[in-house]
């Protein structure tokens, strides 16, 4: 007998079908994969299981009974567990306080929060997960990686039976995401199931007994890992056949677009000098912390420069704020795009205009027409799936989120995009239009600075690889050189500095 079935599961919205039928078994000790593109319908069969969403109609079994779930309470004391891949804690509580918010122990005479016992408890279930953390340290101190323990230890708090995660490794390092795989296996060696979302195909055949996609609200197939490879599980997910994973287009450079020269900023960018010519897609790598990041804060005038030069076009150039860069020519589409990206509760219009009203306004009063023609040019060129553009971005799929993102930076009409991980949390079909979409603002004559966690995409998409560690660049490989040795080398400072 399954621990969970989802039989016939639907679910609409207004003007969307969500789902249209979809099944999920999952036996206890199972690590099960569920995947499909952005908009498959991951995200909204995950919700309803968490009760944080009602089903349409279908019905659901727990451990061979129909359970009808009236709320995430329900869901949690049953012991159905959901992490986000936006964490569900209070930061400025601590480990102790976010593992039992709620449900706090009490002393039986005075009523009063037993702290000594909800720490000893949570110092027990941390034990348990190897995870060596302070439960009296406020979550905000934490990493992501400790922040996503505290979630599995909340879990099982509840006495959780099943735990789905969504997207966990997504800002894991390659050390961290080891320490994940191995509890994950430890979990489901003590009967717990896992149901795991990623967009890293690898990393389903690595700890997943079994497979279910989804495509566009449908259920498709279900199989065991050993009876299906990589390239059939992206069939099934999109639908049609795609390319190379890396469709990279060689494009002959032209001049000189940007020229950082000797920049230093606090700490963690350290005389950093390189250029970027127009047609050139140039990647950054590094490791997390290596000050990636706040180098494309410090061009973008979002973190002080204390020395150093910056042109554009030879100009020099003065940036203090982002719409310095933005009226100097430089655009950023952000890691964190619902943080720093979008106001999600604004609408794909107001999102992607949101830089460039200046355009679009008249004595204080915005051209609706004008506006409204020009949103929906930019959604047809990027091939933005929404019911309409007044829809909000937050009932987007990741992939078209990451699109209207760029439709912003592109109505700016800037000379250099930088994009900082832009493939991060979003599946391999919106992969390829993100790459497609690059070549195409490369051979337009824009440059391009691809900041990426992803070793792979680094060296496909990439004509010339900067590598950055501690402030740092070591050294710049072409892209006929580069291999993926050659970068860890530099980015770890096993490789000393190439002149």
């Amino acid at each position: 007998m399954s621990l969970l079935e989802m039989k016939n599961i639907v679910k609409s919205y207004p003007g969307v079908r969500a789902l249209k039928g979809v099944n999920l078994t999952v036996n206890a000790g199972e690590v099960h994969a569920l995947v499909g593109e952005n908009g498959a319908g991951k995200s909204t069969l995950m919700k309803i299981l968490a009760g944080a969403e009602g089903m349409d109609s279908g019905q659901i079994l727990w451990n061979g009974e129909e359970i009808h779930l009236g709320g995430p309470l329900e869901a949690q004391n049953l012991g159905i567990s959901m992490i986000y891949q936006e964490f569900n804690l209070v930061p400025e509580m601590s480990v102790a306080e976010n593992i039992f918010l709620g449900r706090e122990p009490v002393k039986s005479k005075s009523g009063l929060i037993d702290w000594a016992k909800m720490r000893s408890l949570s110092e027990q279930l941390l034990e348990r997960l190897d995870a060596h953390i302070p439960v009296r340290a406020p979550v905000s101190s934490l990493s992501i990686a400790q922040q996503q323990m505290v979630e599995i230890a909340k879990a099982l708090s509840h006495q959780a039976q099943l735990i789905a995660m969504d997207e966990p490794s997504a800002t894991l390092t390659d050390h961290e995401l080891v320490h994940l795989f191995k509890l994950i296996k430890d979990l489901s060696q003590t009967g717990i199931a896992i149901i795991y979302i990623s967009h890293r195909l690898e990393e389903i055949f690595e700890i997943c007994s079994r497979v279910t996609i989804l495509r566009d609200g449908d259920w498709i197939i279900t199989r065991p890992i050993s009876e299906i490879n990589r390239e059939k599980i992206v069939h099934l997910m999109v639908g049609r056949e795609l390319g190379q994973e890396f469709p990279k287009e060689i494009i002959s450079p032209g001049k000189v677009r940007l020229r950082v020269d000797d920049v230093t900023s606090g700490n963690r960018v350290k005389h950093v000098s390189f250029q970027i010519r127009s047609g050139e897609i140039v990647g950054l790598a590094g490791l997390v912390g290596s000050g990636r990041t706040e180098l494309a804060r410090t061009i973008l005038g979002l973190e002080p420069m204390n020395s150093g030069l910056i042109e554009l076009n030879g100009v020099p150039v003065k940036i203090r704020s982002p719409r310095d860069a933005i009226r100097a020519g430089i655009a950023l589409i952000p890691e964190d795009r619902k943080g720093q990206g979008l106001v999600m509760g604004q609408s794909v219009r107001e999102n992607i205009t949101l830089s460039s009203l200046q355009k679009f306004s008249r004595s204080g009063f915005i051209l609706s027409k004008e506006e409204m023609k020009t949103v929906q040019k930019m959604v047809k060129e990027l091939r933005i799936k929404t019911p309409s553009i007044d829809q909000q971005v937050q009932f987007l799929s990741g992939g078209n989120q990451q699109k209207v993102v760029l439709a912003k930076g592109l109505l700016t009409e800037s000379q250099i995009l930088i994009f900082d991980e832009p493939t991060r949390g979003i599946d391999v079909g919106a992969k390829q239009e993100i790459y497609t979409l690059m070549n195409s603002l490369a051979k337009n004559g824009l440059g391009i600075l691809m900041i990426s966690s992803e070793l792979p995409e680094i060296l496909g998409m990439s004509d010339r690889i900067l590598v950055m560690h501690e402030g740092e660049i070591m050294g710049e490989l072409s892209r006929s050189e580069a291999t993926q040795e050659k970068v860890m080398a530099l980015a770890t400072g096993m490789l000393k500095k190439l002149p």
